[in-house]
């Protein structure tokens, strides 16, 4: 068969030659030709003769919103939007359902027990799968199983893993519909005033906050969104994905204070609980000594343990913003999460931007030395002996491993796993003085330990 078409194909190819070699047509001939099969199919088109309709096939993609001056076609998109999300609502899970779902499992379960583990095998999985009705359809399926398969001899899953896991993609689609609702713009995206809306009418839900006044809730509100924007919004567009708001741990922290007996240390660690959100609160307060509702840089030189260079405050007050100088509680928080937090990334970019003082994207020696100088000073008004300026460069290049030998990058620092420590070093005598001092600081906790455990 291949043989006869391989010669048809070569029969066609022949005949297309000798045809070419017989055109004995001047360049005239054949240009005239084409100006007029160009005339043919330029006249056809003008006139909306469509020869190729292939586009017609093409699904449309794009749909324009609706103008702020068609209020009709607002209100029928948001309608719409309701009911849509209406109808995903209702197709998920209710508490009755899933305490079905989880007697029907108990029923099906195989034995033997694994240590407290009831299990389960795939056989009685599509049992269960078939008996549970469609709205669990989608959880009954061999890649689910396989995700849960761990080390079973008998090649069967935990009943109660499953279950969670269950549970955990209702939760999700329950809060994906629950942040739709405030998602005005209907993008897929929540403003500042979306995720403040949401919060705020989050609080009497969450039993941890009952303590607090009402008085603070736009306090709190603004100490709680502002986390989601500093670590999810790094270009500050003033929105986030609902989808990065799911992805990350910030929402589990926040419905954790659901929780009625959530321990202290817990409650200290969230930054969302309310000895969090007073602890933030009142440092602000305390730092504002001319009770302006603002601070200064003479007042925020007090923040933490006072020892945060001038130089580096200076490039604060230059490069966030203020009013008439001062720095409000808006900037405080992001300025609060970048110190505090100054192992992650967003923290090491907020930074990294203010020790880039001529926005060349990479920190140089000249750059190192100028924050460095006024670590040393620090030094000095403490009667401390000062440090020279090139060991501590040459230290900084060898934990962060730049690319450029001479130059380092935010990424640079990111992937060092060391650029808390190399900022430290730079904007904070504290911070200098605890790395200077690590091999000290690590006996003494050695000694410590040593000390408790003769003890008992």
């Amino acid at each position: 068969m291949a043989k006869e078409e391989g010669s048809h194909w070569s029969n066609v190819l022949k005949r297309r030659i000798a045809v070419l070699e017989k055109d004995e047509r001047n360049e005239e001939e054949k240009k005239a030709e084409e100006t007029e099969l160009f005339t043919k199919y330029y006249t056809e088109w003008r006139s909306g003769v469509e020869t190729d309709e292939s586009y017609k096939t093409i699904p449309r993609f794009y749909y324009k919103l609706p103008a702020e001056e068609e209020v009709l076609l607002q209100k029928l998109r948001e309608e719409s939007r309701a009911v849509f999300l209406q109808r995903k609502s209702r197709e998920l899970l209710d508490n009755e359902e899933l305490q079905n779902l989880w007697f029907l499992l108990d029923k099906h379960q195989v034995p033997p027990v694994s240590g407290d583990e009831a299990m389960i095998n795939y056989e009685a999985f599509l049992q269960v799968g078939k008996k549970a009705g469609p709205k669990c359809r989608n959880f009954f399926t061999a890649r689910v199983y396989s995700k849960l398969l761990h080390n079973d001899p008998y090649g069967r899953i935990s009943i109660m893993q499953f279950f969670n896991y269950v549970m955990r993609k209702v939760w999700l689609h329950q809060t994906r519909i629950g942040l739709s609702l405030y998602d005005v713009a209907g993008q897929g995206y929540l403003r500042e005033s979306d995720l403040e809306n949401y919060i705020l009418e989050l609080i009497p839900t969450l039993p941890q906050l009952d303590g607090l006044e009402k008085s603070f809730y736009s306090f709190y509100v603004c100490t709680a969104v502002r986390k989601f924007f500093f670590f999810l919004d790094p270009l500050r567009t003033g929105k986030i994905k609902i989808q990065d708001i799911l992805a990350c741990s910030f929402l589990d922290d926040l419905l954790e204070l659901r929780d009625e007996e959530l321990s202290k240390e817990s409650q200290e660690s969230n930054w969302f609980s309310a000895p969090s959100a007073l602890r933030v609160y009142g440092q602000y307060l305390n730092l504002d000594k001319d009770h302006n509702g603002m601070l200064s840089k003479e007042e925020l030189s007090r923040y933490g343990t006072a020892t945060l260079t001038s130089v580096f405050l200076d490039r604060v007050f230059q490069e966030c913003l203020t009013y008439d100088g001062e720095m409000d509680y808006k900037t405080y928080l992001d300025f609060v999460l970048a110190l505090e937090n100054r192992k992650e990334p967003a923290a090491l970019q907020y930074i990294f931007k203010l020790l880039d003082m001529e926005n060349l994207g990479y920190l140089n020696v000249f750059s190192l030395n100028f924050f460095f100088r006024a670590i040393q000073e620090q030094m000095k008004l403490h009667g401390q002996e000062p440090v020279f300026f090139q060991d501590v460069k040459d230290e900084i290049f060898d934990m962060v491993k730049p690319k450029d030998p001479y130059k380092i990058t935010l990424q640079d620092l990111v992937n060092s796993c060391q650029g808390d420590t190399v900022v430290s070093i730079l904007i904070d005598l504290n911070g200098f003085w605890t790395y200077e001092n690590r091999e000290m600081l690590v006996a003494n906790d050695d000694s410590s330990n040593t000390v408790d455990l003769d003890e008992t």
